[in-house]
C-alpha cells in the first residue's frame, strides 16, 4: 500500500484484491483508490487486472541492406476485432523464471525466424496495454550479420505457425502508416528503428552485406 497520513498526489491504496482466474495468464479483481492531481482521494474504483509475466520483443536488423525481419501469425486475442486475425509484428515471448532478458530475445528470434543474432541493442521498455494489463515489454534490436531470407518457423509443440517477412525499413514504416502493421511489437519496433537506424548503420554495418 502506497498511502498514509500526509500522502501526496501519485500515491494509491489497494483495498482488496481477489483472484478471478488462474491459467497461463491470470485475472484479478482489484478495489483501489488513488490520489487525484488536485491532492484529494478518488472514489473507490473496481478494476480487472490481466496478469502477465515480463515480456521481450526483438527486431532483427541487417544494417548494411537496411532491412528487418517481421513475423506473421494467427492471434486468437483479436478474433472479432480485425477482419483477418493474422497480424505482422516483431518476434516476442515471455520471460521464464531466472532467464536474462537478452537470452529471451535471442531464443525467441531463433524459434520464430530461425535466425541467430549477433549484438543486441536495448531500445526501450513500454507498457503494452496499461488500462488493464500488467505486462511490461523490453524491446531490443538484434544485429544480423548476413542478409536474411523469409521462411516459416515456430515451435510445433506450442501450436506455432510463423511466417517471416524480410522488409526494407522504409517499406516497414509505410506498413505502419497504412495499417498493414498493427501489432504493438511491430509498430513500436519499426518506429524506434526508423528514428535510430542511421546510428545503427554507422555502428554495425555488416561484414557480409
Amino acid at each position: 500500500m502506497n498511502a498514509g497520513a500526509g500522502a501526496s498526489p501519485g500515491e494509491w491504496e489497494i483495498v482488496e484484491r481477489k483472484p478471478a482466474y488462474r491459467g497461463f495468464f491470470g485475472l484479478d479483481v482489484v478495489k483501489l483508490r488513488h490520489r487525484r492531481f488536485d491532492g484529494t482521494w478518488s472514489d473507490l474504483l473496481v478494476r480487472e487486472q490481466f496478469l502477465m509475466r515480463r515480456a521481450v520483443t526483438v527486431l532483427p536488423y541487417h544494417a548494411a541492406s537496411d532491412t528487418l525481419v517481421l513475423v506473421e501469425q494467427f492471434r486468437a486475442g483479436i478474433l472479432g476485432a480485425l477482419q483477418r486475425p493474422w497480424i505482422i509484428e516483431a518476434p516476442a515471448g515471455l520471460v521464464e523464471a531466472g532467464e536474462a532478458l537478452e537470452d529471451v530475445a535471442r531464443r525467441e528470434c531463433h524459434e520464430e525466424t530461425g535466425l541467430t543474432l549477433a549484438r543486441l541493442r536495448h531500445a526501450c521498455d513500454y507498457a503494452s496495454s496499461p488500462g488493464g494489463c500488467s505486462e511490461i515489454v523490453r524491446l531490443f534490436v538484434g544485429e544480423l550479420t548476413a542478409p536474411p531470407h523469409p521462411g516459416v518457423s515456430g515451435m510445433a509443440g506450442e501450436g506455432e505457425d510463423i511466417r517471416s517477412h524480410v522488409v526494407p525499413l522504409a517499406e516497414a514504416v509505410a506498413m505502419v502508416d497504412d495499417g498493414r502493421i498493427v501489432g504493438v511489437t511491430g509498430v513500436i519496433g519499426v518506429l524506434w528503428l526508423a528514428a535510430h537506424a542511421a546510428a545503427l548503420r554507422q555502428e554495425w554495418g555488416s561484414p557480409e552485406g
